[in-house]
């Protein structure tokens, strides 16, 4: 008998369907050789303190640091996991072989080999590896199934990030808690969570402690064109009405008009990440909204694998996606263009050296159903777009620049005018125009359209005063703090950029929104409309911890790159968890040194550690 094990009963369902294992049990079915059961996500977790020895039961100074000469895994005490463990152990003792069907990622090889460690499972065991829960996508993935030692250095990165949130979270949080909590309220610090929430307050504070500063700019208009001069910003109103007066009794003479075509690709296709960003922009859905809806399009079979993180396909995908396209039958007139013609093959969309374990998440061509939330046919049809504005051209534009002469002073105006909306019209068609985030010199500075200008031309024009006063940053949202996590704190707009800077991102895409909806359980961040604010105790616990390592997300993204080269095979374990064993070491000298008396209060009453 060959046992199956998947992550949901939904997806057991689906398997056991395609399989032939069409008689139902208790907690699995079987049939066609075949038996198939499930987890409910988690049943294992790391055992806790108090599971290697009483003396690290009571929350006390003198325990800490707390480090296990080795890490074990425990049942979670719960009866529904208790009763389902015990019918795959059961299975397991039965099987001559076992497929691990678990969500195929990070967190998913993790949950399953736990429970088949818990079970002392000593059968072979392979791996079933798919993007989509679609049946094709199933039958496919079981006529090429992966060898279980391929999934090793996966398994292995989750360990480690399992065990170092545990070094650090657990100790670290009973260390700032016995020694500055007033009330002996918890004050929780994380390896991801405690530089979240430093980015948080750090942003505040720029914003709190900001100073405005004004300037003035020389401007003209000429034939209902704004020219903006080469003089650098004035300090004083004053200065700048004497180079009104230097300029308004000379005119303007055009010296020179030059054009310049350019093109713009399609936006990428969505990672996890960037979703969650659009659907908060567009929709201002959470971030957890966000993964929650398109999870449940992943497993209603419409979306493909979600928790990834390239925005890439591989090339196998390109013969696949005209079918994908013409199953969209709410899109028929956004594909009129596209018919007859061979898809558009972009790098920028296809390339294999740019994804790992999944693809860029797009439909996966199954039909529509009736009676889709809200939510989730906003999700789709975001995904849908982007797709299909994939394979649309370029967005053509001309450049326009004219520079011009009053007196001794140079002038110039831009103008840009596009000549193909190209993949634009995917949007203007749908009647909800791209919402392009264009720099501020562009929306102040760029013409919409221009009239004809000649060189040498001339005439008078309009000088004029323009005020300029600088802006603090804003306050993050949900979706621009889940771009800050990707890049740590690095705020770029540049796709190419971004992509290399994910390398070292703070956290997963899996697990960044759970990392927001703990620092709002925690008290330590509230939204105020969309903005993101700090509570006073997330500003206090901030200010209170001194080692950058905890607070830093470039330094917490150096890890997250290490673990990514654990998962590829390329760094060892052993050091990774060795240098934060002597990471929470320090730490805890450190803080134990510190007589300050300094003492917080925490603002989760929910959170108060029981005695």
């Amino acid at each position: 008998m060959i046992l199956c094990i998947t992550e949901k009963p939904s997806v057991g369902r689906d398997i056991a369907r395609i399989i032939g294992a069409k008689s139902s049990k208790g907690g699995y079915y079987e049939g066609n050789g075949y038996c198939v059961t499930w987890t409910f996500g988690h049943l294992c977790t790391l055992k806790e303190p108090a599971d290697y020895t009483d003396m690290w039961r009571r929350w006390s100074l003198s325990s800490l640091p707390m480090i296990p000469p080795k890490f074990g895994i425990k049942l979670i005490d719960q009866e529904s996991i208790k009763k389902q463990f015990e019918t795959i152990k059961t299975l397991i003792s039965q099987a001559d072989e076992v497929i691990n069907c678990g969500d195929a990622g990070q967190e998913g090889e993790v949950i399953q080999r736990w429970v088949m460690q818990k079970a002392e499972c000593n059968k072979p065991v392979k791996r079933l590896w798919i993007s989509s829960l679609t049946d094709e996508s199933i039958r496919e993935g079981f006529q090429h199934l992966r060898e279980h030692k391929d999934l090793e250095p996966l398994y292995t990165a989750g360990l480690c990030r399992a065990i170092g949130d545990w070094i650090l979270g657990i100790n670290a949080t009973r260390l700032y808690t016995l020694k500055y909590s007033r009330d002996r309220q918890i004050l929780s610090v994380g390896r991801v969570q405690t530089p979240t929430l430093a980015l948080v307050v750090n942003r505040q504070n720029e914003i709190e402690n900001f100073v405005p500063k004004d300037s003035w700019e020389l401007k003209t208009i000429y034939r209902d064109t704004l020219f903006t001069s080469s003089l650098k910003g004035f300090e004083s109103e004053e200065a700048g009405k004497k180079a009104i007066e230097e300029v308004k009794d000379f005119p303007m003479v055009i010296s020179d008009v030059s054009k310049k075509k350019g093109k713009e690709a399609p936006p990428r296709l969505f990672d996890l990440t960037s979703l969650q960003v659009e659907c908060n922009r567009k929709f201002s859905m959470g971030a957890e909204q966000t993964l929650r809806t398109i999870q449940s399009l992943y497993e209603k079979k419409l979306t493909t694998y979600p928790r990834v993180d390239t925005t890439y396909l591989t090339d196998d995908v390109y013969p696949k996606c005209k079918h994908i396209l013409n199953s969209l039958k709410d899109y028929s007139e956004l594909l009129q263009p596209l018919r007859g013609e061979r898809l558009r093959k972009s790098k920028k969309v296809f390339d294999n050296s740019k994804v790992t374990d999944h693809h860029a998440i797009i439909p996966t061509g199954q039909p529509l159903p009736q009676g889709l939330s809200k939510d989730e046919m906003n999700v789709f049809n975001t995904i849908a777009l982007r797709f299909i504005a994939a394979f649309y051209p370029d967005c053509s534009f001309e450049q326009t620049t004219v520079k011009g002469k009053v007196g001794k002073i140079d002038f110039k105006a831009t103008g840009k005018t596009i000549t193909d909306a190209g993949w634009k019209a995917v949007y203007s068609k749908k009647q909800e125009a791209y919402k392009e985030e264009v720099e501020e010199k562009n929306q102040e500075d760029e013409n919409v359209s221009m009239p004809v200008f000649t060189p040498g031309e001339s005439g008078p024009h309009k000088p004029r005063l323009v005020k300029k006063t600088t802006q603090p940053p804003k306050y993050y949202t949900e979706g621009t703090l889940l771009k800050a996590m990707e890049t740590a704190g690095s705020m770029v707009e540049d796709e190419d950029l971004r992509e290399s800077l994910k390398a070292n991102g703070i956290g997963r895409p899996s697990t960044r929104a759970a990392i927001i909806e703990i620092l709002y359980k925690r008290g330590y961040i509230k939204k105020e409309r969309k903005s993101l604010r700090a509570t006073q105790a997330g500003i206090d616990l901030i200010s209170m911890i001194n080692e950058e390592l905890l607070k830093s997300a470039k330094l917490t993204g150096i890890w997250e790159g290490r673990l990514r080269q654990i998962e590829h095979g390329s760094y060892s374990a052993a050091e990774f968890i060795a240098q934060l064993k002597q990471l929470i070491s320090e730490i805890t000298v450190n803080v134990l040194k510190d007589n300050s008396n300094r003492m917080i209060q925490a603002e989760s009453p929910q959170l108060k550690k029981k005695k």
